[in-house]
Formats: structure tokens, C-alpha cells, sequence
């Protein structure tokens, strides 16, 4: 079975899928994802065989590399726990009190385990799977009331486990990728999006937010990747400041993505958004990769 992201993840990137294999260079070095977020294109990198010299996943969340690695690591204790607190998915008052954890001095002492099987656990039973947290770095989404939310998949999760095997795991900055990426390795950068409207802005991924200062200095290692040509891909809404921070990019494209996650339902659906690559789109072919 293929590996599937195992975190339902604002902007997660399963519905661009199809705009964004078209873009995946035919031949690559190391592949680095500096907001790896659900992992949605890695997976399919991993899927198709594509992924023969090894990649880097980081994001500055520690809580969503501590799940990762608590996946690739130790996934058989973590989805024994999971099964553990199946029973619980539907309780509000348990909900909220493991979601307290991280308000508690004790729980940077809890295992990597718990911790991991605490990030999944209220991933599934959040309100609209929302990960979220305040400006003191504590998760603050509430109770999804849901009717029969799934805990644990333990096929996907070994699955996953597989899939990161020798993947480098790290908590970092998204421009600590300049030390690492060499030329002919594919990087692709998820940040959290410019906002669309003053309303519609979500970057609460990590307490320090991410802003428009951000997104220029994102644009700045984007093309610093591209001078030392590197294969370099990133999505973004398609909004003024976005074009304009890619304006001198190989390729710039609009597409139309599928939004899940939006407070109101009837905002939900298909909205346009950027493709910035630093190097001209080829055709995926995985059979004459495979083959090489």
C-alpha cells in the first residue's frame, strides 16, 4: 500500500498533487522540504520510487518533527498507545485534558511516544483536524465533536514508518536548507500562505507566526537556491505580494487548488494558487526514471 500523510494539515498539499507532479524535474539530487507540514508530495515522491538519493524533511514546529521522528523511530509503541486511546476519541473533557498537556511543567519529560500519540490524538478530534496553537506555543483548537473519528491507521502508519526509514529529520529554520541543498537537489517550499484578504490569514503553524517579512526573506533563499542551481519549487497563493516576490522566476503558474479548511463551509472550495519553479517544467514520467 502507498504511504499517505498521517496529519490532516492546513494547506495540506493532496489536492495540488496532480499540478504539482507535473513539475517535478526528471532528474534530482537530494530532495528537501523545509515546511514539511503533512508531507503530502514527499509521500508521493517516496511512492513512485523517486527518491533515490535521500532527502531532508525539517519545520521549525518541534511537536511536528517530534511526531515524525516518533513515527519513523518507534512506531510500534506509538500506535499501541493510539489503540489505547482509541476509546477515548469522542470524550470532550478527555480531549481537553490531554490537550492541557503542554501547559504543564512536566511535558517536555514525556516520552517521545506520548507526546507523538498526543499531536495525532488531537489531530483526529479537533475541531476541522486544525493544528493551531497560541503565542505561547500551547495547542488552543478546540473539540471537533466528531462521530467516530479515526485514531489510529496502523497499515499507514508502518507504511510511513517504512517511507522515512533514512529520511534526516530536523527541527530547523527553513533557510538552514542553504547548508545542506547542493546543486541538482529538489527543494520545495510549503509555507504557510500569504493572506488573501485581512480575514483570511493562518500562520499560527508555530508561535512566531509567519508574516510578510518572512515571506520576502523566504523569496530571497528561494532564489539563492536558484543561483546555485538547485531544482527549486514553491506554492503560495496567488495573491499581488506573491507575484511579486516571483516575478524573476523560471516559471511562474496559477492553478486552481481544492481549501478544506475554513471556518465557514460555504468559503470552502476551489481557489487559485501560485506555482513558482526555478527551472523549466518537465513531463513525470516514473517509468523512464525507474529506468535510468
Amino acid at each position: 500500500m502507498p504511504a499517505r500523510p498521517f496529519l490532516k494539515w492546513a494547506g495540506g498539499k493532496s489536492q495540488l498533487l496532480p499540478e504539482l507532479s507535473r513539475r517535478i524535474p526528471e532528474r534530482f539530487g537530494r530532495y528537501h522540504e523545509p515546511f514539511v507540514g503533512g508531507g503530502a508530495l514527499f509521500f508521493y515522491l517516496w511512492n513512485n520510487g523517486l527518491l533515490r538519493h535521500g532527502a531532508m524533511l525539517s519545520d521549525l514546529n518541534a511537536e511536528l518533527i517530534d511526531c515524525y521522528i516518533a513515527v519513523r523511530d518507534e512506531v510500534e509503541d506509538l500506535i499501541e498507545l493510539l489503540h489505547r486511546l482509541r476509546p477515548y476519541a469522542t470524550d470532550r473533557d478527555f480531549f481537553y485534558d490531554i490537550r492541557s498537556w503542554d501547559r504543564q511543567p512536566d511535558f517536555a519529560r514525556r516520552s517521545r511516544v506520548e507526546r507523538a500519540a498526543r499531536t495525532i490524538f488531537l489531530n483526529r478530534t479537533c475541531y476541522n483536524g486544525l493544528y493551531r496553537l497560541n503565542n505561547k506555543g500551547q495547542f488552543n483548537a478546540p473539540f471537533g465533536y466528531y462521530k467516530n473519528p479515526q485514531i489510529v491507521d496502523s497499515d499507514n502508519l508502518r507504511e510511513v514508518s517504512r517511507a522515512l526509514r533514512n529520511v534526516d529529520l530536523r527541527v530547523a529554520d527553513f533557510a538552514a536548507v542553504l547548508d545542506e541543498a547542493q546543486a541538482g537537489d529538489f527543494v520545495y517550499f510549503d509555507p504557510p500562505y500569504v493572506p488573501v484578504s485581512s480575514t483570511a490569514s493562518f500562520t499560527s503553524y508555530t508561535r512566531r507566526g509567519f508574516d510578510e517579512g518572512e515571506q520576502r526573506r523566504l523569496a530571497l533563499v528561494f532564489h539563492q537556491l536558484a543561483a546555485r542551481n538547485c531544482f527549486v519549487m514553491l506554492s503560495n497563493s496567488s495573491t499581488t505580494l506573491a507575484h511579486q516576490l516571483y516575478a524573476n522566476a523560471c516559471r511562474v503558474d496559477v492553478v486552481l487548488a481544492s481549501r478544506k479548511i475554513n471556518c465557514n463551509g460555504s468559503r470552502r472550495g476551489l481557489v487559485e494558487e501560485l506555482i513558482a519553479c526555478s527551472f523549466p517544467a518537465g513531463v513525470f514520467t516514473p517509468h523512464k526514471l525507474a529506468s535510468d
